[in-house]
């Protein structure tokens, strides 16, 4: 079993196919056992991400639909979610003054890098920090953790 932060951009791989959506949804499958912590955010981030992929017609009505349906069942059921908190949001201010991120992404990895913390202090397994971002994963390795971009994950 593994403990793994999914950023949206990782996310959204889930429920709409594009490059790395087999990776993901093989990693978050119920019989991976895997622990999947996703930010509070990630609801409007991955909403906003169906959307746009609705005006730009790659998506029905119907698909958008039906992946905000999974989505909620999943975050219901299966995904452990980080709350943003003042503590969450100072550390992500100070990220955005160590690397070249946006406001949101920072807010995504200063939720990993805490849920990191509270693991290694009861000795569990490492947080993978996944994202398919290059400048996110590149932050989270230059604060020393673990990180996976899905899109280097071939779909055969």
């Amino acid at each position: 079993m593994s403990v793994l932060f999914l950023d949206s951009s990782a996310l959204v791989k889930r429920y709409i196919t594009e490059t790395g959506s087999a990776w993901i949804r093989i990693i978050t499958a119920r019989s991976a056992h895997n622990r999947i912590i996703v930010a509070r955010i990630a609801w409007v981030e991955v909403l906003s991400a169906f959307a746009r992929r609705q005006r730009e017609s790659s998506l029905t009505p119907a698909d958008v639909t039906q992946a905000i349906q999974n989505l909620r069942y999943d975050l219901d059921t299966q995904y452990q979610v980080a709350e943003v908190t003042r503590s969450l949001t100072e550390t992500a201010g100070e990220l955005v003054l160590r690397h070249p991120l946006r406001a949101y992404d920072a807010v995504q990895l200063a939720a990993a890098l805490q849920i990191h913390v509270a693991l290694s202090q009861v000795n569990a397994a490492p947080l993978i920090f996944v994202s398919a971002d290059d400048k996110l994963v590149a932050a989270a390795q230059a604060e020393g953790y673990l990180a996976e971009n899905p899109n280097l994950h071939s779909d055969d």
